[in-house]
């Protein structure tokens, strides 16, 4: 009984264990400042995870870890049972910022990454690139550089490119910041129809409650740094989801006891 679901379980990838993490800087003055602090969490493969936390939380550093692009001082990332030992392409990271090069056409942009690891051809990259871009609604923009591009249609271009490495993983760290809210609904809505397609596991960053309980499979909330992931909401809503569920009964609840969890640290005692 329920084997096939088991089966399907089995095949996903991305599955990540994070034990015991600690991460902390030091300033200008020498002196060493605690970001994470024995940070303990899953995320289940096959699941649009969220992370939320007030500013300065140690969030984007988790991504960064995670990408394998900063080392932690203790602890340790697994995914699929191996250790992150530092980047690699099972895992791909949209930035705050453009990663575009500006001197580059989007197609060239999009196919750096596997043409600089020598993995395909360039005719061969190429065509996946205008794969992407057509989903992404780019296909007219290909031979355009990025100063060419509104700011929705860079970040589109952003995750076509981290898409043609075909990974394992997706890491969004406020990919939609500082965008217009029309622009940021619309491309709440490109990647989430992307991930019901693909059940790609991801790690989104963000610090908007309504993004948040729009995207996520669960949030998880991160206290004050030095912290660790506190508590974890399943959001329940079915998919396919469209924007007429943040006008439901459950939306509701579920935006109260998200903000319960968010602010429960926050409340100033007189």
């Amino acid at each position: 009984m329920g084997s096939g679901t088991e089966s399907a379980a089995e095949e996903l990838k991305g599955h990540i264990v994070i034990r015991d993490l600690c991460k902390g800087f030091v300033d200008k003055d020498g002196h060493r400042e605690d970001v994470i602090d024995a940070c303990s969490v899953e995320f289940e493969p096959g699941r649009l995870n969220v992370v939320m936390g007030q500013s300065g939380c140690g969030k984007s550093t988790l991504a960064y870890l995670l990408a394998g692009y900063v080392k932690a001082d203790r602890g340790s990332i697994e995914i699929d049972g191996r250790p992150v030992a530092g980047p690699g392409p099972d895992r791909v990271m949209v930035f705050q910022e453009t990663a575009l090069w500006p001197w580059m056409t989007v197609t060239d942009n999009v196919v750096f990454g596997p043409l600089v690891r020598n993995e395909i051809s360039g005719a061969e990259a190429r065509q996946k690139a205008e794969v992407l871009l057509e989903r992404f609604g780019l296909i007219d923009f290909k031979d355009k550089y990025p100063d060419q591009l509104s700011g929705g249609m860079k970040r589109r271009a952003e995750i076509a490119q981290a898409l043609i490495n075909s990974p394992d993983i997706m890491i969004l760290d406020e990919p939609f910041r500082g965008l217009d809210v029309m622009t940021r609904e619309l491309l709440q809505e490109y990647y989430l129809q992307l991930f019901e397609d693909t059940r790609l596991t991801t790690l989104f960053i963000t610090s908007e409650l309504e993004e948040a309980l729009f995207l996520a499979d669960r949030i998880y909330v991160m206290e004050e740094a030095p912290n660790n992931i506190r508590q974890a909401l399943d959001i329940d809503l079915a998919r396919p989801r469209s924007f007429e569920v943040t006008a439901t009964e459950r939306y509701l609840e579920l935006k109260q006891q998200a903000m319960n969890l968010l602010y429960a640290d926050s409340e100033i005692t007189e």
